[in-house]
């Protein structure tokens, strides 16, 4: 990079081990204060409103996930060749790639959100709301589908603003939205009685605060980030949506994976098994957003070096990246195993039928974090390298193909139990097809030895 950007010459020069913690504790913090949006949600519904309320808000909460899947497919897309650029010091080229990318994410937004608020009751009832939940969902979604647009340009603009070297304000933007989304939702549910409503509207104002934050990096002497001349280009967006779409189906298999286990429990074990549910989603979804940190983390190195050509360092971030992420879910399925009952107890007190479930439900899905994490890091890996097709085969078969399959053959069965295990059946299964995959690739050597 050129000398004035000293925020970026680092790539270059320093270990990779410094690269890769420089990038990976803001991400990690940054994604994780997103997924607070959504736990903070739940534990506030659930102590003020109760356990209906909160199977309402968890059945809404994948148009949340779409929010984050579009802004992921245009964001993580267009960040990917805008570090490209970066890496062979093309910045002109750069900086069109990222207005076009804004406005790309701010026009797509408006326009599904509309079409989806037009069918929002046929919405609802495709996630799996009934007669009990369908109040509560419409209240929460209703609040979504008119201002998450806030979320979409947050979440994008600050996957620019890490891959121009800034990682840190990306994590304080995000913070800054899960600080303001906890004072307003304790506002808006227990001083001014919103209900769930209230919740949602913290969540989209929480976003435009944070957005606003972001605009501090144009203030710094090293960002290369500079709005252009907007303009629409469909060659550029063909390019933006085939690099994100993993990202994308990723996100989207979020919302699948959430509304197959609704309808699957809705069959199996009826509203206290969506109750018991909804318990262990909220907390899965923190345990996403961490790995989709570690992905997010590895992003802009690794589309800088694919840009700059430096190879090795490439395959030496992957490494270091894959030990970490199964390192990470090997020990939060220990804490699973010892600690499920207090991490249920943290949503409120509900039926012990509802809490025995939850328990039992965490046991057994946190078995698939061994393997969760190292699918979405490889996955991140041949999305930056050019592998589009490899990456976006982890994403569908995680929680869509097998997925689906499992939850439909498992639970007829071992009832619940199959529910459960459908996951990590199908995050070993993906991960078994990625290590072949990688093995054929190499000649039969090291899973990393394959060259982007």
């Amino acid at each position: 990079m050129q000398n004035a950007n000293g925020s970026l010459s680092g790539l270059e020069s320093d270990s990779i081990g410094k690269v890769f913690v420089r990038y990976l504790i803001p991400s990690l913090v940054g994604m994780l204060m997103m997924s607070v949006n959504v736990v903070i949600d739940g534990i506030f519904v659930g102590q003020r409103l109760g356990e209906v309320a909160l199977a309402g808000v968890n059945v809404a909460v994948p148009v949340f996930s779409l929010y984050i899947a579009i802004s992921l497919w245009v964001g993580i897309g267009g960040a990917t060749i805008y570090s490209g650029h970066l890496g062979a010091r093309q910045l002109k080229e750069a900086r069109s790639v990222f207005t076009h990318s804004l406005t790309l994410i701010f026009s797509l937004t408006l326009l599904l959100a509309g079409l989806a608020f037009l069918f929002r009751y046929k919405l609802a009832g495709f996630l799996g709301a009934n007669e009990d939940t369908m109040p509560y969902v419409m209240d929460y979604m209703n609040v979504l589908l008119i201002g998450g647009f806030a979320i979409t340009v947050q979440n994008a603009f600050s996957v620019f603003v890490r891959n121009d070297g800034n990682p840190n304000l990306a994590m304080i933007s995000l913070v800054i939205t899960a600080a303001c989304n906890i004072v307003l939702n304790y506002l808006f549910l227990f001083v001014l009685d919103f209900g769930v409503a209230g919740s949602a509207l913290a969540v989209v104002i929480g976003a435009a605060i944070g957005a606003s934050v972001l605009f501090l990096h144009f203030r710094r002497p090293a960002a290369t980030l500079r709005f252009v001349r907007p303009g629409l280009s469909w060659k550029l967006a063909q390019r933006t949506f085939a690099i994100g779409f993993p990202s994308f189906l990723a996100e989207v298999g979020i919302a699948v994976f959430t509304a197959g286990y609704n309808m699957a429990m809705v069959h199996t074990a009826g509203t206290v098994g969506v109750s018991a549910f909804s318990i262990l989603n909220y907390v899965h979804s923190v345990m996403l957003m961490v790995f989709i940190g570690m992905g997010s983390a590895i992003q802009p190195p690794l589309s800088y070096y694919r840009g700059a050509k430096m190879a090795s360092r490439q395959r030496a971030l992957i490494r270091i990246a894959v030990t970490t992420a199964f390192g990470t879910g090997l020990a939060v399925l220990l804490v699973g195993l010892t600690c499920a009952e207090a991490i249920v107890s943290v949503f409120g007190s509900f039926a012990g039928e509802v809490r025995q479930m939850a328990v039992t439900g965490i046991r057994l899905f946190f078995i698939g974090y061994m393997f969760m994490g190292v699918n979405f890091v490889m996955m991140t890996y041949f999305q930056t390298s050019g592998q589009v097709k490899m990456a976006t085969w982890i994403t569908i078969a995680r929680e869509m193909l097998l997925m689906v399959a499992l939850l439909l053959l498992l639970p007829r069965f071992l009832g619940t139990t199959g529910v459960w295990l459908s996951i990590p059946l199908s995050e070993l299964i993906v991960l078994i097809t990625v290590y072949v995959y990688v093995r054929r690739r190499s000649g039969g050597g090291s899973a990393t030895a394959e060259t982007a």
